[in-house]
């Protein structure tokens, strides 16, 4: 079955205006994600959504393959969905355009458990999450999972709540109480996680997304998944050790560059 890469860029962002092309170690930024895309093995084809030419032109410059889509799409899965509905392709993903450091592990391990699944209609990554700076950070997204790897809920805010010293015993964490601070999360144990931004889905499950009316939870966090799990669908969450920095300000920009300096490698 045909796997195909779907990288969603489009050019206006609140914070980071044409981040696409926002240069890191001299490189457009696009052309790191994209890069970091080609690693994955389970990959039959990448492309680029754009809604703007400079975006389509900068792919091209380095030898990637694009698409124009509408520039009046609310969100990424729409572009997505529009540039997959040409083509013969039955598992998708979604790779966030602003996020360089995407593990090509992690891109196979969400394209292979929808091969080998195809009664699953959506996937994603979560990652342990040790930090408690990113715990009570709204822009690192949070998720709880079912004993099946299932998502519960994704959120903005800290989850879960651990509300008695009873209750963290068995958790592994420590009790919250009334703190309107949660605790720093424990390293020895897995029990908050981070959502890490990559979406698989199966074509006919990703054609009906863009279709299905935005729901009260979506609204209010802000969070595009939750319209998933609010329909009903249901969303399997695979762990992964590799962690990503999604790139929404200059700040962004110069941590990615401290860290593949650090790793030594451009992108």
């Amino acid at each position: 079955m045909h796997v195909v890469g779907i990288i969603p860029a489009r050019y206006g962002s609140t914070r980071l205006p044409g981040k696409a092309l926002a240069l890191l170690n001299g490189v457009p930024l696009i052309q790191h994600v994209y890069e970091q895309a080609k690693q994955a093995k389970r990959l039959d084809e990448i492309i680029v959504a754009t809604d703007d030419e400079r975006i389509r032109q900068a792919v091209a410059a380095f030898g990637g393959q694009a698409v124009m889509t509408s520039p009046h799409h609310r969100s990424g899965t729409d572009r997505v969905a529009e540039a997959v509905r040409p083509r013969d392709a039955q598992v998708i993903l979604n790779i966030q355009g602003d996020e360089p450091l995407m593990s090509p592990e992690a891109i196979d391990q969400v394209a292979e458990v929808l091969l080998a699944h195809r009664a699953v209609p959506m996937a994603t990554v979560m990652t342990p999450l040790t930090s408690a700076e990113d715990l009570r950070n709204p822009n690192v997204v949070k998720v709880v999972v079912d004993q099946d790897g299932y998502a519960l809920y994704f959120s903005r805010a800290p989850i879960p709540f651990v509300r008695t010293t009873e209750a963290a015993q068995g958790s592994g964490l420590r009790a919250q109480g009334t703190s309107p601070q949660p605790p720093a999360p424990s390293p020895e144990h897995s029990v908050y996680w981070k959502h890490v931004g990559l979406y698989g889905y199966q074509r006919e499950f990703l054609l009906r997304f863009p279709h299905l009316p935005p729901t009260p939870l979506e609204q209010a966090e802000q969070l595009e998944q939750l319209r998933a799990l609010e329909h009903g669908f249901k969303i399997k969450v695979l762990e992964t050790a590799h962690d990503t920095v999604s790139v929404d300000t200059p700040e962004d920009l110069k941590r990615v560059e401290q860290l593949l300096a650090g790793s030594g490698k451009r992108g």
